[in-house]
């Protein structure tokens, strides 16, 4: 039944990503955009929904669970279906909470365990600071 549940909750909250598919090059100038405005490695997050996402790289991916609040995670690799998926989703195993090593971005047909997850001062980004 939990599983069940997580796999309810996953697909609660796809989202529809852009239809493209950054290359390397491009993932890797947007992390350095965000690299000066990560903060220290926290083991979870609140959550109620998915409001956007962007790829950063092959196993980094920035979530935002509010319109201010974004987080660089990192998931366990291999991830392949990351790379060319147009919507992802995000497991909540816990009340409204994303869990390091418990949750899991789901990306085509895989389940890739978040390893890492960095909260961005994403309201500084924006100022430009």
């Amino acid at each position: 039944m939990r599983h069940f549940m997580a796999l309810v909750l996953a697909a609660l909250v796809a989202v529809v990503g852009e239809a493209r598919a950054d290359t390397p090059e491009t993932q890797k100038k947007h992390l350095d955009e965000y690299t000066p405005y990560l903060m220290a490695p926290v083991d979870e997050f609140r959550f109620w929904s998915l409001y956007k996402w962007q790829l950063v790289g092959p196993d980094k991916i920035v979530v935002w669970s509010t319109i201010k609040d974004a987080y660089l995670l990192t998931v366990e690799e291999p991830c392949t279906q990351l790379q060319w998926t147009k919507s992802i989703g995000v497991t909540s195993q816990a009340s409204h909470k994303v869990l390091r090593r418990m949750d899991a971005v789901i990306a085509g047909n895989d389940r890739c365990r978040i390893v890492q997850i960095q909260p961005i001062d994403y309201a500084r980004m924006q100022q430009g600071d």
